[in-house]
């Protein structure tokens, strides 16, 4: 194993240092009292900042509200639980995430449950296939961020209804403590030696993630972005010699050698290194050669948001500097990293953590082709790997 493929370092991002007050903030600084604040209707209606009468209305009219409702939000998953308590503290807004380990379905789920007008969702992450789907199904509000401009085609809706956030690549994670070899690649998980230890994100017909396993998979043996049948055989082969296990995992999994190796982003395998970082457990994380898939996840604001001024404040904090470098923090890629690397204004020394690509590869499925790989998946899946323990 080449150790220049595997990183497991943290950096840290300094905080902003402003204090919260009673009146308005802008950033870390003060914006003063007093803007007349739209209604309801005006605000839930509002497709831009500008519509809102400008960002110090808008952080002013997020501030009255006071709460932000999110769902599907781990702490643990990109960062979310430092982006969300910077949020917090920046703008004095209460943010409850409900189900935080759910998936993007049960984000959905969530959107499209007849609510109390207070109880209903604000925002929701989901994976662009996902994102897509529902604002096919208007279940979101159209907001244009104030980058969407640096935002590439492909990576956000025409519309303005989701943009991506961020993204990362499919790698394999491996309790090095368990294993003589780890593996490096798709094709060595077919091996003898990883019977009963090859574990996936989750379940394919429910989790983008584990999705996005399937597909690398189906590209490490002949599949493309238009099928992702031979990544479903792949399980299949994993099954039949008994190196899949239907295990989710955890932390204390792979602290136990019940899941030794995992197939997830690396963003999240790189975040168990670090949960690990502590313990006995030694963990590497890889990109296999053979399989480079890329994803994204996107953010997006219910129609119906209980707090839609919080909403689009919330829409506005991912895109900044901070929340993009606190995404690098969480070893995810920011979808905002190319401009921000032009304008310095990246954190390099957490950029340079980010597990090494064993190759250049920026084209992504589409959302139709990740809509198209979800629905084979759902056919083919647990007929391939009924079999495993």
């Amino acid at each position: 194993m080449s150790t220049d493929r595997r990183r497991r370092l943290f950096a840290a991002v300094p905080a902003c240092t402003a204090l919260l007050t009673t009146v308005s903030l802008s950033g870390c600084g003060l914006v003063g009292s007093g803007p007349e604040i739209p209604d309801r209707a005006t605000l839930s209606g509002a497709s831009s900042v500008d519509e809102v009468g400008g960002m110090e209305t808008l952080v002013a009219a997020a501030q009255q509200e006071g709460r932000l409702n999110a769902v599907a939000m781990p702490a643990t998953w990109a960062n979310y639980s430092e982006i969300i308590d910077r949020f917090e503290k920046r703008y004095g807004i209460d943010v409850t995430v409900e189900n935080p380990d759910g998936t993007s379905q049960d984000a959905i789920r969530a959107v499209q449950e007849d609510r109390p007008q207070d109880k209903a969702v604000d925002v929701v992450e989901v994976g662009v296939a996902q994102a897509q789907a529902a604002a096919d199904q208007a279940l979101f509000a159209r907001y244009r961020i104030e980058r969407d401009r640096d935002i590439p085609s492909g990576r956000r809706d025409p519309g303005s209804t989701w943009y991506a956030n961020y993204g990362g690549y499919i790698s394999i994670g491996c309790a090095v403590q368990f294993m003589r070899i780890c593996p490096d690649t798709f094709a060595d998980l077919l091996k003898p030696e990883y019977k009963g230890k090859v574990a996936l994100s989750g379940d394919p017909t429910k989790s983008n993630s584990a999705l996005s396993g399937v597909f690398a998979a189906a590209l490490s043996d002949g599949g493309s972005f238009d099928d992702i049948t031979p990544g479903v055989e792949f399980f299949a082969k994993l099954t039949d010699r008994g190196n899949y296990i239907s295990v989710k995992p955890t932390t204390e999994s792979i602290k136990s050698g019940k899941t030794p190796i995992v197939i997830n982003w690396d963003f999240k395998n790189s975040t168990s290194w670090k949960a690990l970082l502590h313990t006995n457990a030694q963990w590497a994380v890889a990109i296999p050669e053979d399989g480079v898939f890329a994803g994204h996840y996107a953010t997006a604001i219910n129609r119906k948001a209980a707090h839609p001024a919080a909403a689009r404040l919330w829409q506005e904090y991912l895109f900044s500097d901070e929340a993009q470098n606190l995404r690098l923090k969480g070893f995810a890629r920011p979808v905002l990293m190319k401009p921000m690397q032009k304008s310095g204004s990246l954190d390099v020394i957490a950029a340079g953590w980010l597990p090494r690509l064993p190759h250049d590869q920026s084209v992504v499925p589409s959302s139709a082709q990740m809509a198209k790989a979800g629905k084979a998946v759902g056919e083919g899946w647990s007929r391939a790997t009924d079999g495993a323990r």
